[in-house]
């Protein structure tokens, strides 16, 4: 066989071997095994100043040391970062990642049950670990997200994911995180009857929360009835779901937009003390004081959208963040969805450019989500005894020319290739081969 030939012929069982290997998909990263060092990078700590020419260690997951001139052990693998970033792993606050892979196909959706009151589900035994959008997401530094159920009043809890695992249990960062609350619509049109009409229907279904929780309320008494024998009790997995948000252990994410279904929603769970979190928010900072008195944070998840009435100001939607930071209300940004979570810093980036500071908008995927969350402790930021989750960048995440080169969560650190770039590479190769080339006709 002539060399050339030899080669042509090591060339095809090469790609064959690499396309059986990319149809099963990445390898989740096993634990750290030995410390790692990031030598020569800029770190971004997102709680005070960028550190230029430093060092980071860490190991067994956690960071354990940032600095300039740090002890780095022998037994460390080292990774020149010269010319890099070192940034948080980002945090997508609201989506379906996981939950749903094609929305035109019902078998790959799992993201809601049928009925209104579905206080019980569970949205991390949901997640597919092997869904195409995860990898995809984690390519552009998404770490971590929130899977949300959707559908009803009640649509269940919710959880805060890692984007790299084997299964949903390994993949669960904090599960419950949260309740999620379908505010009503309760906007109206037309004639004074379809108005009524309208009108009835949103007093029923407030009325519908309002039975769920004085259930759920009951039930928890009769649990804690000294006559109640629990031998013998029933237990009903609705209303037992509930208790932590009646204790005020699990907040509430309230799903509302407008200023009258925002004001209704805060007066509702002021009347059953519930602990509440603002998803949305579209009208936020006309009731900002509001919010502000009653310390609830907001979920913004409409920066890269059309506004929301006529008579709106076109750039509503990218100031919105803004405007709340302005005014001193708690906030992050979300993408929403789950195809589009890849996306998550160009939102923060739009809001960046209609006025937001941008170390806020970098805090508003990054620490901001934890503190919300109540994971500051752990991620959000890259300090000492946190975990070691962390992007390594070529510029500012915030910049849509900007690449991920490296992704560790928990010390780990993540396969980034997904179907876009196999797919990228795949037809850079058909130009590359000889007998794929299209000869011009003479």
């Amino acid at each position: 066989m002539m060399p050339k030939e030899q080669h042509n012929l090591r060339l095809t069982f090469f790609f064959i071997h690499m396309t059986s290997i990319l149809v099963y998909g990445q390898i989740p990263a096993p634990p750290q095994q030995q410390p790692i060092a990031l030598l020569n990078a800029t770190v971004h700590s997102v709680t005070s100043e960028p550190i230029e020419t430093a060092s980071m260690l860490f190991d067994k997951g956690k960071v354990v040391d940032i600095g300039t001139n740090i002890e780095i052990p022998s037994s460390a693998v080292k990774i020149d970062l010269k010319g890099k970033h070192v940034y948080p792993g980002l945090i997508e606050s609201h989506s379906q990642l996981g939950l749903t892979e094609i929305g035109a196909v019902d078998v790959t959706n799992d993201y809601a049950e049928r009925g209104d009151i579905n206080p019980s589900v569970r949205a991390e035994v949901a997640v597919n670990p092997d869904s195409e959008h995860i990898p995809v997401a984690r390519a552009n530094g998404i770490a971590l997200a929130v899977a949300a159920p959707r559908g009803g009043l009640i649509a269940g809890r919710s959880a805060l994911i890692m984007t790299d695992g084997w299964t949903w249990k390994q993949m669960t960062f904090k599960a419950p995180l949260s309740m999620i609350v379908n505010w009503p619509n309760m906007g109206t049109y037309g004639d004074d009857d379809a108005s009524k009409q309208q009108q009835e229907r949103i007093t029923k279904r407030i009325e519908l929360l309002d039975k769920a929780i004085e259930d759920a309320r009951g039930y928890m008494k009769a649990l804690g009835s000294p006559t109640t024998d629990a031998r013998f009790s029933r237990t009903d997995v609705r209303w037992e779901a509930m208790v932590p948000v009646l204790r005020g252990e699990l907040p509430v994410w309230i799903e509302a937009d407008s200023l009258l279904e925002i004001e209704a929603a805060i007066s509702w769970a002021d009347k059953h003390k519930l602990k509440v979190v603002l998803v949305g928010g579209r009208e936020a900072p006309h009731c900002a004081d509001l919010l502000k008195q009653k310390d609830i944070p907001v979920v913004v998840t409409s920066v890269l959208s059309l506004p929301s009435r006529r008579d709106a100001d076109f750039d509503e939607p990218f100031t919105l963040p803004l405007r709340l930071y302005v005014a001193g209300v708690k906030f992050c940004i979300a993408s929403g969805g789950a195809s589009a979570v890849r996306n998550l810093p160009y939102h923060a980036a739009k809001a960046a450019a209609y006025g937001l500071p941008k170390d806020e908008a970098l805090r508003a995927i990054t620490l901001y989500p934890a503190q919300i969350m109540g994971v500051e402790d752990r991620v959000g930021s890259l300090e000492k005894g946190k975990d070691a989750t962390l992007i390594v960048t070529d510029g500012d995440p915030l910049e849509i020319t900007t690449r991920v080169h490296e992704l560790f969560i928990q010390g780990r650190r993540i396969d980034l290739a997904n179907k876009h770039k196999r797919l990228y590479d795949k037809y850079r190769q058909r130009y590359r081969q000889t007998d794929a080339r299209e000869t011009p006709a003479e």
